[in-house]
């Protein structure tokens, strides 16, 4: 098993995301608010049993970079928004420019 950490759930969120070519953003609040993965999908794409990936999401929460929403799922707080779309920046721009379109990336890079 591989050793868990926040940034690694952060970089398996943006991967699945870009495997998937769907990134769920939400512009509200003069913020933006992205899409987790489920912790299941997470916990399959990292090949681990779910509930190694549980208590990662507890700290994420604690640490105020991800909240639960009822019937939305989990979502990025300003600063969780902040982390993922840096990561998108620095090691997937590319394949997130890809997704999201050159202009509307380079928009929410303004935004952060």
């Amino acid at each position: 098993m591989a050793a868990l950490s926040v940034d690694i759930l952060f970089d398996a969120a943006v991967r699945i995301q870009l495997l998937e070519r769907s990134i769920t953003i939400a512009f509200t609040d003069n913020t933006l608010r992205i899409k987790f993965p489920t912790t299941r999908r997470l916990a399959e794409f990292l090949d681990v049993q779910h509930y190694y990936v549980l208590p990662y999401f507890a700290m994420m929460e604690q640490e105020e970079l991800v909240t639960r929403a009822e019937r939305v799922g989990i979502i990025t707080t300003a600063k969780g928004s902040r982390k993922m779309i840096e990561l998108m920046r620095d090691t997937y721009r590319k394949e997130t420019s890809e997704i999201l379109g050159q202009t509307i990336f380079e928009d929410i890079l303004r935004k952060i």
